[in-house]
């Protein structure tokens, strides 16, 4: 008699959750080479809809990437056990794997915890509630096909839509763009759709990059902080849910709006500014000293504009030298070229002859006509033109040293 023995599939082994920084590394040398796209599903309270979703998903890029995809679900220890639901179909779907986190919550945090474990060269995110149509993954992939940094299925172009969204919950949607265009209008005005959950991006554009997620908008974040140069967009009817409930509340928006205060506040470069301020302030030392030396009548009492050109030029001088190397060292440590310092300090000595133009026309102004104090009038003189410096300094001088 011959024993008949079933064979029982063996489950994948979740995966570890990531630690420290929300920051992408380059694919391991382990990495399996052949993967070219990670699908990232994150998921709380989805047990109705996980296995369809995984499903339609696979067959999907079985199709169309067989043996060079992954789907990776991310949960955030949902209580109706949808990480315990998706853990049992890797018995089916050998490009499955699990993520259950513990220990920390929110959408944004979930997706990059699973770009990190993630082994492909193009990452993607889906919402699992089915109401990102599967089927538009296909048309993502053949955007990133075509050298696409980051493509973003989206509502707002011809051929997308939202269903049965009733007249007030439009209006939220459209609002919440238009308050984005307004704080961020570089970011948010690079696509139609800023609040899609539902994008592809390639590695080598997030990664190295420290990430900051808050919410449930991943996308503006990855706009804000990535290498996105060609951003392409493909139209999807975005659905309603069937099954479960809705994640979208006020505090959704809530974080929006923080989001957006927090990718601005990090674009304005303070700290590079602080540094070209005490730069500054080496200059105006160089600057006051020159023009006591050279005009003050106890001294050697030269004309007035005489003297600011002279010590004006020594201080801008002085600036470069400190500017190149601690300021934007960064950057004109990429190219240490005799041409390429050459070069920076030409545009340098542009932008602040123009400042120096308006300086001098300043201190005469307060000096001869308004009867203010030498160097009273000079120090206001300065504060004015020390924007003007630093900003145009940094947009044209150092720009061109950055390769990019």
């Amino acid at each position: 008699m011959i024993e008949m023995v079933s064979e029982k599939k063996s489950l994948a082994p979740l995966l570890d959750v990531p630690t420290g920084p929300f920051r992408i590394d380059p694919k391991s040398s382990e990495s399996s080479g052949s993967l070219h796209l990670s699908v990232i599903v994150p998921t709380y309270r989805e047990a109705k809809n996980i296995a369809e979703m995984v499903r339609r998903l696979s067959q999907l890029l079985e199709q169309s990437h067989p043996g060079k995809y992954e789907i990776i679900v991310v949960d955030d220890d949902s209580p109706d056990g949808t990480w315990e639901l998706a853990h049992q179909l890797t018995a089916d779907y050998p490009s499955l794997r699990v993520m259950r986190r513990e220990n920390e919550r929110g959408l944004s945090t979930a997706v990059i915890r699973g770009w990190q474990a993630a082994r492909g060269d193009i990452l993607a995110v889906i919402d699992a509630d089915l109401q990102h149509p599967p089927e538009v993954t296909l048309d993502l992939c053949k955007v990133m096909d075509r050298g696409a940094d980051i493509a973003v299925a989206t509502r707002y172009v011809e051929g997308g839509g939202v269903s049965d969204w009733n007249i007030f919950r439009r209006f939220i949607s459209r609002g919440a763009q238009l308050i984005g265009l307004v704080i961020l209008p570089g970011v948010v005005g690079r696509v139609t759709d800023p609040m899609s959950g539902y994008f592809m991006v390639r590695r080598s554009a997030i990664q190295g990059v420290d990430l900051h997620p808050l919410g449930y908008k991943v996308l503006i974040e990855v706009l804000g902080r990535g290498r996105c140069r060609w951003i392409g967009e493909v139209p999807y009817v975005f659905r309603e849910r069937d099954h479960g409930e809705s994640k979208v509340t006020r505090q959704v928006y809530l974080d929006y709006l923080r989001h957006l205060l927090r990718l601005r506040f990090a674009a304005l470069p303070i700290s590079r500014f602080v540094r070209f301020a005490a730069v500054g302030c080496s200059g105006v030392v160089v600057d006051m000293g020159l023009l006591f030396l050279l005009s003050d009548p106890s001294m050697l009492g030269w004309g007035l504009t005489r003297s600011k050109l002279i010590a004006s030029e020594m201080a801008i001088i002085n600036n470069f030298i400190w500017n190149d190397a601690w300021t934007f060292g960064d950057i004109s440590a990429r190219q240490t070229g005799v041409k390429d310092r050459l070069r920076r300090f030409a545009k340098f000595q542009l932008i602040c002859l123009a400042g120096l133009l308006l300086n001098t026309a300043l201190l005469n102004l307060q000096f001869n006509l308004l009867g203010m104090n030498r160097y009273v009038a000079n120090a206001v003189a300065i504060i004015v033109v020390t924007g003007w410096n630093f900003w145009l300094n940094m947009k044209l001088s150092w720009r061109a040293a950055d390769p990019g």
